[in-house]
């Protein structure tokens, strides 16, 4: 008994004793985050550059996860840097007599096309404030290259490399998986390019695919072309002569090529930096990172009674509330509501990032949108991609801005349901039986396959959410349906392919998008207020999830070969009808 009370009580102490080591771990993260996310303003000394170095993943408005910023032992985060404020961080250093210039060190980007346009656009008007941007790197990829080439001067350290060989799309296909594990992927679908079902019946791209594949890529590579010749006074033929003849091998053939201005180390760049600055030679540049400066930002002055809501919709549509990594139907549609109904709010800037996702959803928050172009002038900015769903929440809008290189259209709509009945009865041994009260009370089973009375009822809803889908863009658009139709059928467009055909309005940035709201608004003086409010970083502590710690690690395991697994898992969960982009498209 004396040993069973002595093991009790020892389980007991080093209950409390581990209670007490994670309460105290847990005070510590605390403060650790409190420290990082203060405010604390950057002191930027005179003469100083700006170091941008963008290694952080971009997105749409900077996280205010708490543990974006916070360092531990073990710990990999996640960081990410907000465009929004990068914009904002870039316009206040044209007038900021202490910043004499940037230092671009930038070998990638973790961005989109349009992204990276809208942050090379920012680079171009900065320069009009006759401050000098340097760009040095080691490695330039294609994105990383095309916004260095903005700088007054390119240099790549000798041994470098620098990338330029084109732009590649590539699909990643599953059939074979599919067909090994014996699950039959049931297909509905209404669009001839309606290809987001592709990869999981076929097992190469179809020629309608590959038709409209190598259209809007060919679009955003002459693009690429056009403003990089522009930049670097290089003709377009040349250009598309060095990538197609891979004539760039090494950093002396980029020289060579005028693509570079010359070959530096990094000691001499840090040489010339110093001149640039007035810098002695005996002391060091006096810089602050790109992530500092932003610390400093704040909000524009303007008039509060006449504000400008900017409402950002980013990422996959799905119903319910979402994050700022989703578009959750309830808390995006809730928010239209608030600044519809808001009368010191004049105009609404929607920005839309988004492949698509659920047709419902999608609807719930059009509606929304088309209630508020009732009342106050509305404009769309598309980011990187406003495809499928994401272009169905955004034509109801009274203009549409994109980038050349936005991927959008997909007018179209599918449906998967899984039948895994061999893969449940052959792989697992596993079978299914039951009782039902009417003949299709089990629709929608994984464990049986669709008979030919069900894809026929099935067929006709999406036919029917098409025909909706094509009716919303129609009207407000101010097009025949019959045109729509055309234009549609699921086909990917770029930003000036949507131009030609009537999609959007305009090529700009958000910026773009802004002046055109507050013009319809007739506004001179006016606030800019960003919409979904944003969780304080403290109660997102308790609100990270099951889902993202299990999303963390398995990206740990994996890394890079982690897109595949969340495609083939995303095809596998899809509910509903859907409205959404074919693929993900990656260029390189």
């Amino acid at each position: 008994m004396k040993g069973f009370f002595k093991i009790v009580f020892a389980s007991m102490v080093g209950f409390i004793l581990s209670a007490i080591v994670l309460g105290i771990l847990f005070i510590a993260i605390v403060v650790g985050i409190v420290s990082a996310t203060d405010g604390e303003k950057v002191t930027v000394s005179p003469n100083s550059v700006i170091h941008m170095s963008l290694n952080d993943q971009i997105v749409e408005r900077t996280s205010k996860s708490p543990f974006d910023e916070l360092e531990l032992t073990g710990l990999q985060t996640n960081k990410n840097m907000g465009l929004n404020d990068i914009l904002l961080a870039l316009k206040r250093a044209q007038t900021d007599d202490n910043i004499k210039g940037i230092y671009l060190d930038v070998s990638g980007v973790q961005a989109g096309m349009a992204t990276v346009e809208e942050i090379r656009n920012a680079l171009i008007d900065f320069k009009k404030s006759k401050k000098f941007i340097l760009a040095y790197s080691e490695v330039y990829t294609q994105g990383a290259y095309y916004l260095a080439s903005v700088a007054d001067k390119v240099y790549i350290n000798p041994e470098g490399i620098l990338e330029f060989t084109g732009f590649s799309s590539q699909v990643t296909f599953f059939k074979g998986t599919m067909e090994k594990l014996e699950i039959e992927p049931q297909i509905i679908k209404v669009g001839t390019y309606k290809s987001a079902v592709e990869p999981f019946i076929l097992d190469k791209m179809s020629d309608a695919n590959r038709q409209q594949v190598t259209s809007f890529v060919g679009s955003m590579y002459d693009h690429f072309l056009t403003r990089i010749s522009a930049a670097r006074s290089i003709s377009k033929d040349s250009l598309f002569a060095i990538a197609n003849q891979l004539k760039v091998r090494n950093a002396s053939d980029a020289v060579k090529l005028k693509l570079v201005d010359g070959l530096r180390y990094k000691d001499q760049v840090i040489d010339e930096l110093k001149k640039r600055t007035g810098t002695d030679k005996k002391d060091d540049v006096k810089a602050v990172s790109l992530a500092g400066y932003i610390k400093n930002n704040k909000a524009e002055d303007g008039d509060i009674n006449n504000r400008i809501a900017v409402v950002y919709a980013s990422g996959e549509i799905t119903g319910g509330e979402g994050d700022d990594e989703t578009i959750g139907s309830e808390r995006i549609s809730r928010t239209i509501r608030k600044v519809r109904t808001d009368d010191k709010i004049k105009a609404v800037v929607f920005r839309v990032n988004s492949p698509g996702g659920s047709a419902l959803a999608s609807d719930v928050i059009w509606r929304e949108i088309a209630l508020t172009r009732k009342v106050k002038p509305v404009i769309v900015s598309m980011g990187d991609v406003a495809a499928s769903g994401g272009y169905y929440i955004a034509c109801a809008a009274d203009s549409i801005f994109a980038e050349p290189n936005t991927i959008t259209g997909s007018i179209g709509v599918f449906g998967i349901i899984p039948n895994m009945q061999k893969f449940f009865n052959n792989k697992l041994g596993i079978t299914f039986d039951g009782v039902k009260t009417a003949e299709h009370a089990d629709l929608g089973t994984v464990t049986r396959p669709l008979t030919d009375a069900e894809r026929l009822i099935i067929q006709a809803e999406v036919n029917r959410i098409y025909g909706t889908f094509t009716k919303r863009v129609s009207d407000g658009r101010k097009k025949t349906q019959e045109y729509i139709n055309q234009i549609g059928q699921g086909r990917v467009w770029s930003g000036s392919e949507a131009l030609k055909n009537g999609l959007v309005d305009r090529l700009g940035d958000i910026d773009d998008a802004v002046v055109s709201a507050a013009k319809m608004a007739k506004l001179t003086d006016y606030k800019l207020v960003s919409y979904p409010t944003q969780k304080d970083p403290l109660e997102s502590i308790f609100n990270t999830g099951e889902d993202k710690l299990k999303e963390h690690f398995t990206k740990m395991q994996l890394g890079e070969q982690y897109q595949y697994y969340k495609q083939l898992k995303d095809g596998l969960r899809f509910t509903g009808i859907q409205a959404r982009l074919p693929y993900n498209i990656t260029i390189k």
